[in-house]
């Protein structure tokens, strides 16, 4: 991981970016809404030095307020919750086949008894 040189009000701010992944990663996120929130800078300005929209940075402040341990899970992850319903969900439709299944060969096993 690299670090980054920016500058913050003629301050340089240190911004760890990996040369792999893109701006918007997990921990470029974290770093960014953590400097907003700690240093209390305006976010026109944090938006303005990092390149992004401050419509962005909103977004961002938002998710991490609402679930900080589960925030900017990235595309296809899904939170703990919604995981376990889709599972269950899963598991829901399996019973409902078998049951079916079992239904039909309970008929058939009655219609051979007579």
């Amino acid at each position: 991981m690299d670090t980054e040189n920016r500058e913050c009000d003629n301050k340089p701010i240190k911004v760890e970016v990996s040369e792999d992944e893109s701006e918007n990663n997990k921990e470029f996120k974290i770093q960014t809404v953590k400097m907003i929130q700690e240093q209390g800078k305006p976010v026109a300005q944090v938006a303005r030095e990092l390149g992004v929209s401050d419509n962005t940075l909103y977004r961002w402040i938002n998710e991490f307020k609402q679930d900080p341990t589960n925030a900017f899970r990235g595309s296809g992850n899904l939170k703990i919750e919604e995981k376990t319903i889709l599972d269950m969900q899963k598991r829901i439709r399996q019973l409902e086949m078998e049951n079916e299944i079992l239904k039909k060969a309970m008929h058939i096993f009655a219609k051979d008894r007579n």
